[in-house]
C-alpha cells in the first residue's frame, strides 16, 4: 500500500513556499497563447531591491503582521539551492495599496521567532521550520498577530520530548533581536499536537485556537482542545474546551473575518486518510457559546473551503474530491456521489447543492495522486465567492453556472538548463485573498521545478498573485534572493 502525503497545493492558511530561478526566452517577450487556449503569463523573477515594512498602529486581521491595514503572505523560504535538504524558514511578503510587495518581505529563522534552537518544529527534524507548523493569531489582543509554533522540549530528543505550542509576540516590527515568546496552556497529560487552527469560535472578536492532541497511551485516545482567547502573556486561554468529540484526523476552520466584524467560525474535521476520501465532521458554531458538539457528517472528500457561495451572507461549506485514491486492490475509485463532485452545504441549513469538477486529462486518469484542493475566492467584489479548484491543467473557478480557467506556467527550461515536460509547468492555486484592501480577491498561484511538485504539490518556487482571473498579474516573483535581515 502507498501511505500518501496529503497535498498542501491548497492549504489556504496564509502560509506559503518561495524560491527561484529564471524565466525563458519566450516568458520574457511577455503573455503568450498556451497550447490549451488562455494566455500564459511571463514568468516570475526575483525582486530587484528589498525595502523594510512600515509599521502600522494595529489591525483586528490575523492575516495583517504589521498592523498597517493590508493582509500579509506567510511563505516558506529555502536557504539552499535544493529545497528538499535545505534549510527552511518562515517568510512574510507584504501587503499595501498597491498590492502585494515582494520587494517588501521578511525571512524568519527559528532564532527570530524565539524557538528552541535544538529541537525540530513539528517534529519534523533538523532545521527546517516548515509553514505547515506555524499560525498566525492575535492571542494576547494587541492588535498585532503572533505567531504559534509546534515545537518539542529543548533537549529532548525527538519522539521522546513533550510537544508544545509555542508564541511568539508580535508587534509592528518583525523580527526582533530578542522575541518576547511563551508556551500555550493546554490541557494536562497530551504528548503531540496532531493538528492546528485558528479561529473565532465563539464569535466575541478574540481569536481562539483549536488542537487534534494525540495522547500518551495512542492517537485514539487523543483529545480535541478549543482554547479560547484572549491569551495572557503567559499563554494561558481565558478557558478551554476538551468536551467535544474527538476522532483522528486533520482541522479546518472558517476565516476569521479581516475587518475585524464578530463572526463564529465553525470547525471542520477531514478524518485521516490513506488515499481514499475520508468523511468530514461539522462543529458548528454559536455567538456567545462557542463550538457545539451537536455535530453534522459531511459527505467524503479530502477538498475543503468555507466561504458565502450563493452570496446569501451567510457562510457555507463545500467538500469534495481532490482526486486522491487508494491503491489497494478493489479501491481504484470512489463512490459515484463523491468521484469527481463538490458538496456545498448552505448556512442556512437548506438542501446542498452539487457540482461536477472539471475531469482530468486522459493520461492523469487513475493516478494516485490528485491535483489538490479547493479555496474561496471572490475576484469580482461582489460578495459572492467562487469556488477555486486545482486541477492538473490549471486553476478553475466554479462562480455560479459560469467557469474560468486561470493559468499560469514556469519556463521550459530551469536556470541550470533542465527542459520541464510541458504538462508539469502547470501552475496551482494556493489560496485567494485580497492583499490591496479593494474588495476584490487576488488569486495565487504557484509553481515549482522539483520533480515532487507535480505528485505532491511541494516545494514551490514561483508566484503569481493574479488581478482577478484575468491573464494580468498583480505581482509575479520568485524568492531563491530571499534571506534573514542581520
Amino acid at each position: 500500500m502507498i501511505r500518501r502525503t496529503r497535498l498542501a497545493a491548497l492549504a489556504l492558511s496564509p502560509l506559503l513556499v518561495l524560491a527561484a530561478a529564471c524565466g525563458d526566452e519566450a516568458a520574457d517577450r511577455g503573455p503568450s497563447r498556451a497550447a490549451n487556449g488562455p494566455p500564459k503569463s511571463r514568468a516570475p523573477a526575483p525582486p530587484t531591491a528589498t525595502r523594510a515594512p512600515a509599521p502600522g498602529e494595529g489591525s483586528p486581521d490575523p492575516d495583517d503582521l504589521n498592523g498597517d491595514g493590508y493582509r500579509d503572505l506567510l511563505v516558506p523560504v529555502y536557504l539552499g539551492d535544493d529545497p528538499e535538504t535545505a534549510e527552511e524558514c518562515v517568510g512574510v511578503v507584504y501587503g499595501s495599496a498597491d498590492g502585494l510587495d515582494p520587494a517588501t518581505h521578511t525571512v524568519h529563522r527559528r532564532g527570530d521567532l524565539g524557538l528552541p534552537p535544538d529541537a525540530p518544529a513539528g517534529g519534523s527534524g533538523g532545521s527546517r521550520l516548515s509553514v505547515d507548523d506555524v499560525v498566525t493569531a492575535d492571542l494576547d489582543d494587541d492588535g498585532f498577530p503572533d505567531f504559534v509554533t509546534t515545537a518539542v522540549e529543548p533537549g529532548a530528543a525527538e519522539g521522546t520530548g513533550q510537544e508544545r505550542l509555542h508564541v511568539s509576540f508580535g508587534g509592528p516590527r518583525r523580527p526582533v533581536p530578542d522575541p518576547e515568546t511563551a508556551t500555550v496552556r493546554l490541557p494536562a497529560g497530551d504528548l503531540g499536537v496532531d493538528s492546528l487552527v485558528r479561529g473565532d469560535f465563539d464569535g466575541d472578536g478574540h481569536h481562539d485556537l483549536a488542537a487534534q492532541l494525540r495522547s500518551r497511551t495512542g492517537a485514539a485516545d487523543g483529545t480535541l482542545a478549543v482554547l479560547y482567547g484572549p491569551f495572557t502573556r503567559d499563554g494561558d486561554p481565558a478557558r478551554t474546551d476538551t468536551g467535544l468529540p474527538y476522532e483522528e484526523g486533520t482541522l479546518a476552520a472558517d476565516d476569521i473575518d479581516p475587518s475585524g466584524e464578530p463572526r463564529a467560525t465553525a470547525l471542520l474535521r477531514n478524518a485521516t486518510s490513506d488515499g481514499e476520501q475520508t468523511p468530514n465532521t461539522l462543529f458548528p458554531a454559536h455567538q456567545g457559546t462557542g463550538l457545539s458538539g451537536d455535530v453534522r457528517e459531511l459527505q467524503l472528500g479530502n477538498a475543503h473551503a468555507f466561504g458565502d457561495f450563493d452570496g446569501d451572507g451567510r457562510r457555507d461549506v463545500a467538500v469534495g474530491d481532490n482526486g486522491d485514491r487508494n491503491n489497494e486492490p478493489g479501491y481504484e475509485t470512489e463512490a459515484p456521489e463523491v468521484d469527481g463532485n463538490a458538496t456545498v452545504y448552505p448556512g442556512d441549513g437548506g438542501e446542498p447543492a452539487v457540482l461536477d469538477l472539471p475531469e482530468p486529462p486522459a493520461d492523469e486518469d487513475g493516478s494516485y495522486y490528485g491535483p489538490g484542493g479547493f479555496a474561496a475566492a471572490d475576484p469580482d467584489g461582489d460578495g459572492r465567492d467562487g469556488l477555486l479548484v486545482s486541477t492538473y491543467e490549471d486553476a478553475t473557478l466554479i462562480d455560479g453556472d459560469e467557469r474560468v480557467s486561470v493559468l499560469r506556467q514556469g519556463p521550459a527550461r530551469t536556470a541550470d538548463g533542465v527542459k520541464t515536460p510541458a504538462k508539469h509547468r502547470n501552475a496551482r492555486p494556493a489560496g485567494a485573498a485580497d492583499f490591496d484592501g479593494d474588495g476584490r480577491d487576488e488569486l495565487i498561484l504557484h509553481w515549482s521545478p522539483s520533480g515532487l511538485f507535480p505528485l505532491y504539490g511541494q516545494y514551490p518556487t514561483y508566484w503569481w498573485i493574479t488581478d482577478g482571473t484575468s491573464t494580468r498579474n498583480k505581482a509575479a516573483f520568485t524568492t531563491t534572493e530571499f534571506a534573514p535581515g542581520p
